[in-house]
């Protein structure tokens, strides 16, 4: 293989890309919703990683 030649698989496929982004989407509303509810801010931002952790696998199966 010539040293010009670059690997053009990507790092991640437009699926899981697809998939991260949405659930981190997922998790900045909860987190934000749930500080608006005067919570403290930690429990704001293990709900926010609990939903985006949780949406994980079921946006996995719904995006296609």
């Amino acid at each position: 293989m010539p040293q010009n030649e670059t690997d053009t698989q990507p790092f991640l496929t437009l699926h899981t890309t697809v998939v991260l982004l949405t659930a981190l989407v997922i998790g900045l509303v909860i987190g934000g919703l749930t500080i608006l509810t005067g919570v403290p801010v930690a429990a704001a931002v293990i709900a926010g990683l609990t939903s985006t952790g949780a949406s994980i696998p079921v946006l996995r199966n719904l995006v296609r």
